[in-house]
């Protein structure tokens, strides 16, 4: 409400302003209709600006003036060279100039955040694609053996909120969520040792959110970092606010191995199914692969043929046949 009452006020500034000065030439409507003019685009500009971040209107703004200092730089000389043409040369060297450092400028400052501006002033330099570190991931662990295999590496924000998070589950009464705890400090340690990581603990906060989750969105969008999370809901809320997340879930499922119907492979079926006569056995990857007519070979290795795959949230399910019985069936489908 405060900022449509702004709004509003800074027009009526701009239509008395356009009725002042048009009174001066005899001329109240059409100042006023200027004044309109003028304040409906100042509004338009607000809005389009509010829209974009603050590193690119800094890096626009900066590779502009840099632009058009080279342009003038270069055009000088033309002075006395080509007097006559001169205004036309300057013209199309700063237009020249001027477009290619406001591209560049625009470009660069996309990575450029508040912090990452403050950091420059103090000397400390500029990062790109920085990742934030949850709780979910950290306790998970997974996190160590990918960046220790090289596909990750970096420097992972650790905000001290989230730390603090994980030294309360670390002291919880409950065994269950103390083991997890300490085994999120641990992890955190071994990444902290490792050459291609470097694990950096801020203290930025934001007192008036009290979410943890909520913390971390709003931490991620202030240094336009990456969220590393295994939280499905952490995932959906950081997309629909602009927050790129690296989905260890969606990262271990990409890299399980691909079976066809059709496919032959071999299993231990270790369980009963929930439907009648099924057996339930595993891959190495965790993947379940529910065998129909099995229950009787529970206990024992199987080759079994892929009847088909299904894709969920939660995972890869793989429905199949004993090899016998498939081969059984195509017969008859055969005859």
């Amino acid at each position: 409400m405060l900022f449509i009452i702004l709004r509003i006020a800074v027009f009526v500034i701009f239509l008395l302003a356009g009725y002042l000065l048009g009174s001066r030439y005899d001329s109240q409507i059409m100042g006023i209709a200027w004044g309109a003019i003028t304040g409906a685009l100042a509004l338009f500009v607000e809005s389009v600006i509010k829209k974009i971040s603050l590193g690119v209107v800094i890096g626009g703004i900066f590779g502009l003036s840099t632009g058009l200092l080279f342009g003038n730089l270069l055009a000088f000389p033309l002075k006395a060279i080509i007097p006559q043409d001169f205004v036309i040369a300057a013209f199309i060297l700063n237009a020249l100039f001027g477009y290619t450092g406001l591209l560049v400028g625009i470009k660069r400052g996309k990575g450029l955040t508040v912090s990452g501006i403050l950091r420059l002033f103090k000397g400390q330099g500029f990062e790109e694609n920085l990742k934030l570190l949850d709780t979910s991931v950290i306790i998970d662990g997974r996190i160590a053996d990918v960046c220790e295999a090289g596909f990750i590496e970096g420097t992972f924000i650790l905000p001290q909120f989230i730390l603090q998070e994980l030294q309360y589950i670390a002291d919880s009464p409950d065994s269950l969520k103390r083991a997890r705890g300490r085994r999120g400090l641990d992890v955190l340690h071994k990444l902290q040792k490792m050459s291609d990581v470097t694990v950096r603990i801020v203290d930025e906060d934001f007192p008036k959110i009290k979410e943890v989750d909520a913390k971390l969105v709003a931490l991620g969008r202030l240094l336009d970092a990456k969220v590393i999370t295994n939280d499905f809901n952490l995932n959906k809320v950081a997309e629909l606010q602009g927050v790129s997340v690296l989905n260890i879930h969606e990262l271990a499922n990409a890299l399980k191995p691909v079976v066809l119907p059709g496919e032959t492979i071999k299993v231990f079926v270790i369980k009963e199914g929930k439907e009648h006569n099924q057996g339930v056995a595993y891959l190495d990857d965790g993947t379940m692969v529910v065998v129909e007519n099995a229950r009787k070979l529970i206990g024992k290795n199987v080759d079994v043929t892929v009847t088909s795959v299904l894709q969920t949230t939660a995972g890869r399910m793989i429905f199949s046949k004993t090899k016998e019985d498939y081969e059984r069936e195509d017969l008859r489908a055969v005859k």
